[in-house]
């Protein structure tokens, strides 16, 4: 038996249940893997349901207003995938009236999807023989031939997609989702539940012991640490708030008053001054911390409540802007 077949055996068996499986619109499928990049499946499924009924089609998406959409993705983090989001339904609608490519190569052309969303899309949507090599897949493939390339590299990726195309078989799409939940499940990152694996007998690592050591992901780059002191200033059921830069961090999205580093007492009472904020009452200093991709934030909070006034270039949170989850973090 190959192992992809005892892969497909034990995925009809065990496979998870989840909103977007059974889904054969290619639209519904590019939601949900645009989504977990980056994020686990559990904390995408309230997104995805609250998407999809918002915006149930590609015509949809490609026409909504992008403080919308981006209201929509609050809290999921990475805004530039919902850009890229909107930018692939338009080019879907512009050129090709709304229907998907069905070849990898094709879908590979739109905006904002890469050689592993191309493969999920034209597998499960079209049943194209293309594999979607994500983490899980090189975690997996790793382990099973005992290979030690770095699975940071795109060589080791495109290598792997050679490997696995001609081997993707009459069910290409539950293949490659097969592998996404034998990664989730039970080839974990850390502690892999091996006694429960469908592959152990083709596994060298495990006939070997060498789990650990499987996947190599070369060197980590330390992120960056920055500081910040954050205001959360409220009035009533309100803060205040403004708009960010269009480009960098964040762009576009709104933010709560901030400067750069850790202030003392002295300097925070100077910032609010300067920002025209008129405490009532006592401040208090909280701590929180946000992690992004290359940098650390470690924000210094100052939780106040203010008289309700107009300050120049700021606006008060009505609910409806789309606020990051590094300032929703200061509300809580």
């Amino acid at each position: 038996m190959e192992f992809t077949q005892a892969l497909l055996q034990w995925y009809d068996e065990h496979r998870r249940t989840l909103p977007w499986r059974g889904a054969r619109d290619a639209y519904a499928i590019l939601v949900s893997e645009i989504m977990l990049q980056q994020t686990r499946a559990a904390a995408v499924i309230p997104y995805y349901g609250r998407f999809m009924a918002a915006l149930p089609t590609v015509e949809a998406l490609a026409a909504c207003p992008e403080e919308r959409l981006l209201k929509l993705w609050e809290g999921l983090g990475y805004y530039s995938r919902a850009r890229n989001l909107k930018r692939c339904a338009q080019a879907v609608v512009a050129q090709y009236g709304g229907r998907f490519p069905q070849t990898p190569e094709k879908l590979r052309e739109l905006p904002g999807i890469g050689p592993y969303t191309a493969g999920a899309i034209a597998s499960i949507a079209f049943g194209q023989p293309a594999p979607a090599v994500d983490g899980n897949v090189l975690r997996v493939m790793a382990r099973l031939q005992e290979d030690g390339a770095d699975v940071t590299s795109q060589r080791t990726r495109d290598r792997w997609t050679a490997y696995l195309e001609p081997r993707m078989g009459e069910r290409p799409g539950d293949l490659n989702q097969a592998f996404m939940d034998l990664g989730s499940l039970v080839c974990l990152p850390k502690a892999p539940l091996c006694d429960s694996c469908p592959l152990r007998p083709f596994c060298g690592a495990n006939a070997h012991g060498t789990q650990a050591e499987y996947p190599n992901r070369g060197e980590k780059k330390a992120k960056r640490q920055e500081l910040l002191t954050v205001f959360a200033v409220q009035s009533g059921d309100s803060f205040l708030i403004r708009r960010r830069p269009e480009k960098g961090l964040l762009s576009g999205l709104y933010e709560l008053p901030n400067r750069p580093g850790h202030l003392t007492q002295e300097e925070i009472g100077a910032a609010l001054t300067e920002l025209g904020a008129r405490p009532i009452g006592p401040w208090q200093i909280l701590t929180r911390e946000h992690i992004f991709t290359h940098v650390i934030w470690r924000m210094q909070v100052v939780r106040l409540t203010a008289e309700r006034q107009e300050v120049p270039g700021y606006a008060w949170y009505t609910g409806a802007e789309p606020l990051p989850e590094a300032f929703l973090k200061c509300l809580r």
